[in-house]
Formats: structure tokens, sequence, C-alpha cells
């Protein structure tokens, strides 16, 4: 090695001196453009979603205020137009008793005929008082199914005789109603009316108030 070391310097010395030191610049191939970068803009991108679906649309309601019934807790009254309130319960009404007829007068078949008592013990005058019969087989209404005396002194008795349309040879029940007005008196009532054979009142007897035995 230390030989060649010699002829090595050797041969660079000459080629030295023949061409002179030259240090040739190598060449490189030109760089590629310069691609200009991308500017992002500082302004967020918005993405706008387009609906096909209508929008809703809301109806005006119009709120109409209720009244809010009232309940009370009272009791109805009961009117009864069929029953009038009792004057007194002093009227006595005696039932005699009762017979059967024909009334060709009136076009009607049996009738039934109630003789009646009325005696005044109310302790006041009445007046416009009439007596009411009622069968509960009647028929067609009697005329004198309804009597009436123009007043009835205290103290004092009347005797009346009632006729109803009634059922041949049937038991009769019936009912009386006596009235000052529309004020109902009283309201007695039998099963079966007794037959009053011969002590019939006569009609001389009947419609005039007499004083109370």
């Amino acid at each position: 090695m230390k030989k060649l070391l010699p002829l090595f310097l050797l041969l660079i010395l000459s080629l030295s001196a023949c061409d002179g030191w030259v240090y040739t610049v190598p060449t490189f191939p030109a760089p590629p453009p310069t691609i200009t970068p991308s500017i992002y803009s500082p302004t967020p991108v918005i993405l706008t979603l387009t609906s096909t679906l209508e929008a809703p649309t809301e109806t005006a309601t119009e709120i109409i205020p209720t009244e809010t019934a009232m309940v009370t807790t009272e009791a109805p009254i009961p009117t009864d137009t069929l029953t009038p309130p009792l004057l007194s319960p002093n009227i006595i009404v005696e039932v005699l008793g009762c017979n059967t007829s024909i009334d060709i007068t009136h076009g009607m078949g049996e009738v039934t005929n109630a003789f009646v008592t009325l005696k005044n013990h109310t302790g006041v005058d009445i007046t416009d008082v009439c007596t009411t019969l009622v069968a509960l087989d009647e028929g067609r209404v009697h005329p004198d199914k309804t009597v009436c005396v123009p007043s009835l002194e205290h103290g004092q008795q009347v005797t009346l005789k009632l006729t109803v349309d009634s059922t041949y040879k049937q038991d009769t029940p019936i009912q009386l109603e006596v009235k000052s007005g529309e004020t109902l008196l009283s309201r007695v009532g039998q099963e079966s009316c007794t037959d009053i054979g011969l002590f019939a009142p006569g009609p001389g007897a009947l419609l005039t108030p007499v004083a109370i035995p």
C-alpha cells in the first residue's frame, strides 16, 4: 500500500499540469412549478335543506265561554193541583145511604143516588159550598153529580142528594169531596153505599141549611 500511494499522487499531479484544476458544477433539472396553495375562507359553509313539505297552518279557534250551571240543594216544593189544601177538619160529612133508579130524563139507565148531610163546625161561615159524588163504576157525567149551596154558617147543617151514572145491579164504591171554591174542606169514601130504603129525605128537606141539633 505504501508503494502505491506515491504513484497515485504523481498521477494526479500529471493530470493537473495538463488540463488545470477544473471543477464542473453539475446541472440539475428545473424544479416543478409551484402549486398555489388553497385558500380556506373563515366563513363557514352553510348548507340549505330544501323541504317539499308544507308548513302547518294554525287555525284560529274561537273559544266561547260557557256558563256553569248552578246546582241548588233546595228540594223543589211539590204542588198538587188535584188536591187543594184542607181548610178545616171540622166539616162533618155523614153519608145517610144510597138507592138506585132509572134516569129516563137524561137518557141514562141505572143511576145511584147518595144522600149526604154536611155539618159546619169550622167556627167560621163558609160560602160557595159544593159537594161532588164520584163512583168507581161511573159512566157518563150526570148533571146532579155536583150540588152547591150559596153558604153554610157555623153551627148549621144541610142535606143533599147527589146522582151518578152507575153499573146496573152492582155494588158501587163512592167518594165525596166538599170544597169552598177551590179549597178542599173534606173528602170521605165508602166501599159500598148502604141502601137507604124508606128513610130517604123528602125534597123539602134538601138544600136548606138548618141548625145542627
